[in-house]
């Protein structure tokens, strides 16, 4: 009996009470969760969990509350509506540490959505742009489902599946979800020159996806001998690594390869790591732990912020108490990167936001998370320049916090400071 089937008939083995994973970012199986979507009235209380995916998510209609419960990793925007709908939660969890929950059958998985390059000739189909839990997820889930798309690039590593993994395939022909380079602004280009600025040749570097990042990285032109262990990487790096810029010749983890667990970007990107031996696609547990990362030598790990406090607490995955989007990994690169010979712990953001608010503040908005911990962050850099937090006192940090503020905020932020501690 043959694999191959439509995607309606694959999705038939979802049953009520089911919870299904999805595979993530830009890998999004969305011809299977839009026939997931389409079975609604047959269906209830089915929990569909992920990361973060790219495109849409039509089970996360709160239409369909009674049929479909959201349980986000990681919140995108195609699902950030159901957390104050009420048919979707969020699970803090560190990237590094997913893994585990299904392995451990924390959380148990029925059905495995997951999106692969066609079979090879030996039988063995890639995972491409995205592995993060999704090798666990498959291990541990009753069915795994695959969409299986030829425009998915192949890639080394853990994200290897023979099809004898696969119970259904269901074939498509269809782009890989991505992102263009935008231009940046004179602020996240100032914002990149000072993180630039502190990296040097043969570091290590980690960094994400957006103009601050790819800011940076038109940076380093003129750097040596480069490093990439990351969660994810870009564009951005491409004319980097063809330069030999980023050669990864003196990492510790992975030497003379690349280190990711999942890609967004153009199609630029997704034919550069295709069939690529440079590129190593590992899962989250591996690429996101923390003792791994920190035997890379001068480790860089540039994260962002929704705000950050003067005595350095970060929130990232919050404003306030209404969530965002999550911890993610930056837990487990600041503390990679602090405990690195060497390395760098750095938050990277505007000091406004669009609308004038700053993002530098006197304290955490009321229920906001505390996603790394003013103990381990060393740097904070703003446009207005970098804050170097490692052991200062709080009222040296104060100084520095204020100092890279927006001058039409930095008044008010020592003021509220002081008043807050009468």
């Amino acid at each position: 009996m043959s694999k191959y089937v439509t995607a309606e008939e694959a999705i038939k083995v979802v049953k009520s009470n089911d919870r299904v994973y999805v595979q993530a970012a830009a890998a999004a199986p969305t011809i299977l969760t839009k026939a997931l979507a389409d079975r609604a009235s047959e269906l209830r209380n089915v929990e569909v969990c992920h990361l973060h995916t790219e495109g849409p998510a039509p089970y996360a209609n709160p239409e369909l509350a009674d049929s479909f419960h959201v349980n986000s990793f990681f919140i995108g925007a195609n699902v950030r509506n159901t957390l104050s709908a009420g048919n979707g939660s969020y699970t803090p969890v560190f990237l590094s540490e997913l893994p585990h929950l299904f392995r451990k059958k924390v959380l148990l998985i029925d059905v495995a959505f997951i999106h692969v390059s066609p079979p090879d000739k030996h039988g063995y189909c890639s995972l491409g742009v995205s592995v993060e839990a999704t090798v666990a997820a498959i291990e541990n889930a009753k069915t795994v489902i695959a969409q299986v798309n030829p425009q998915m690039p192949r890639t080394f590593g853990d994200g290897i599946i023979h099809v004898s993994e696969i119970d259904y395939l269901v074939e498509v022909d269809t782009p890989i979800y991505g992102y263009e380079m935008n231009s940046f602004t004179k602020e996240e280009e100032k914002i990149g020159e000072y993180v630039a600025s502190l990296i040097e040749d043969r570091s290590t570097l980690q960094m994400g996806i957006g103009s601050i990042p790819n800011a940076a990285l038109s940076k380093l032109k003129n750097h040596k001998d480069l490093g990439l262990h990351t969660e994810m990487f870009s564009d951005g790096v491409i004319d980097l690594i063809e330069s030999d810029v980023i050669n990864c010749n003196y990492k510790g983890t992975l030497r003379g390869r690349v280190l990711a667990t999942f890609l967004i970007g153009s199609k630029r990107l997704y034919d550069f790591v295709n069939d690529n031996p440079f590129i190593e696609m590992k899962e989250s547990s591996m690429v996101n732990d923390t003792a791994r990362i920190r035997k890379n030598p001068k480790m860089v790990a540039i994260n962002s912020a929704i705000e950050v406090d003067v005595t350095g607490q970060v929130c990232a995955d919050s404003i306030g108490a209404k969530m965002y989007s999550g911890v993610g990994g930056q837990m487990d690169f600041i503390r990679g990167a602090s405990l690195s010979d060497g390395g760098k712990a750095i938050i990277a953001l505007p000091s406004i936001t669009k609308r004038g608010e700053s993002r530098i503040v006197p304290y955490l908005k009321q229920g906001a998370g505390v996603v790394s911990t003013r103990s381990h962050v060393q740097y904070i850099i703003t446009e207005n320049g970098i804050a170097d937090l490692y052991g200062k006192t709080l009222k040296q940090r104060l100084n520095e916090m204020v100092r890279i503020a927006h001058p039409t905020h930095q008044e008010s932020i020592e003021r509220s400071y002081f008043e807050m501690l009468q």
